[in-house]
């Protein structure tokens, strides 16, 4: 007796409360409306037009009373779309990549796409393994910020008819619309900030950047900008890659830079650091700190491209990149793409802003 009341038991609590409740398909708003799935896919499709207003009031109902939540990815596929977006991105610890990725959440929202986000941490073999991912759950467009991703890993995605768009940086060989700083006009706003405030020893401070095509760019510009004779001032200017990847590197890296720094202070000249991001920033920043003390500002001036929140705490002069639209502005070409739009390739150059703060004191 007992064991056939715990046979019932189980029986009831599989059938009961113990088991997730059923979500309603199709077929049940159908005979709850008294129609057929021909008349609710219409409605679902918005095709409201075909059925007449008494049967859209009692598929709206059947809809409410049923909880019914269309399957957007099986609808989707049907018609050869699933909404889905890829991105790839090379560092999600980058307070640059959080910000451009809640733009690219937003626009996401407003124009009906999912991303699916891939966070390569900095591994080329990653880049490629989740290239390789983004093309088997057939997304509609990837939108590409990688570490060095080369142009053949991403031709499957051309090869495929996949729309691709590139943030921040470009890939050699790669004809696709790019969003990104303006890194030419963002480095000489830093350099002339720097000269108009009395340094002559300027020092850019990047990660190792024959690579990536930002980092060339802004490297490239502050070489053109800072170089030579300014007024009657000879200013004198260096390169100095900080490699983030390997801690002995980077001690070496910043031994070099002390000497650097007290080199300058015996010649009497105003030593800056310019660092390229917003990463190089923060390390050089808690170096001088951990060097000079709070008063590290009269030792070697620092200015940054990016402007993590951490940098108004450190006062940290920054070169604020509008991150978020350049996420929105990235998802709004690629869907344009996807939407069959037949352009040549595009650039938007976004304008960098200068934030001052006391860590260039004049």
């Amino acid at each position: 007796m007992s064991r056939g009341s715990s046979a019932d038991d189980n029986a009831g609590r599989s059938a009961g409360e113990g088991a997730l409740p059923r979500r309603a398909t199709i077929s049940d708003v159908a005979r709850e409306a008294g129609t057929g799935k021909t008349s609710i896919s219409r409605y679902l499709n918005g095709e409201l037009s075909a059925l007449s207003p008494d049967l859209r009031a009692r598929i709206e109902a059947a809809i409410e009373r049923l909880d019914y939540r269309p399957n957007q990815m099986a609808r989707g596929l049907k018609r050869g779309r699933n909404r889905l977006l890829g991105l790839l991105l090379a560092d999600l610890t980058n307070p640059y990549s959080v910000e451009v990725l809640q733009g690219v959440e937003a626009a996401c929202h407003a124009l009906g796409y999912m991303p699916l986000i891939c966070h390569a941490a900095n591994e080329i073999d990653m880049e490629r393994r989740y290239l390789q991912l983004l093309t088997t759950y057939r997304v509609e467009g990837v939108i590409v910020n990688a570490l060095g991703v080369p142009e053949p890993m991403l031709k499957p995605l051309a090869s495929g008819g996949i729309p691709a768009v590139l943030v921040d940086r470009t890939v050699d060989g790669l004809d696709a619309d790019m969003v990104g700083l303006d890194n030419a006009a963002a480095a000489r706003l830093g350099v002339e900030h720097l000269l108009a405030h009395g340094y002559d020893d300027l020092v850019f401070v990047v990660q190792p950047f024959e690579h990536v095509s930002s980092r060339r760019e802004r490297e490239a510009a502050f070489r053109a900008c800072a170089h030579g004779k300014q007024g009657a001032r000879d200013v004198r200017a260096a390169t100095h890659v900080l490699d983030l990847r390997e801690d002995a590197s980077v001690d070496a890296s910043l031994a070099a830079l002390d000497v650097y720094i007290a080199d300058a202070a015996r010649r009497g000249a105003r030593c800056a650091l310019f660092a390229a991001n917003a990463p190089v920033a923060l390390r050089l920043a808690l170096h001088l700190k951990a060097r000079f003390g709070a008063q590290w500002q009269q030792h070697a001036a620092l200015i940054a491209i990016d402007d993590p929140e951490w940098a108004e705490l450190a006062g940290i002069t920054t070169i604020r990149q509008p991150t978020r639209e350049i996420g929105y502005r990235a998802v709004e070409f690629l869907h344009e793409r996807i939407e069959g739009a037949v352009l040549a390739t595009r650039a938007a150059a976004f304008p960098g802003e200068l934030i001052v703060r006391a860590s260039t004191p004049g």
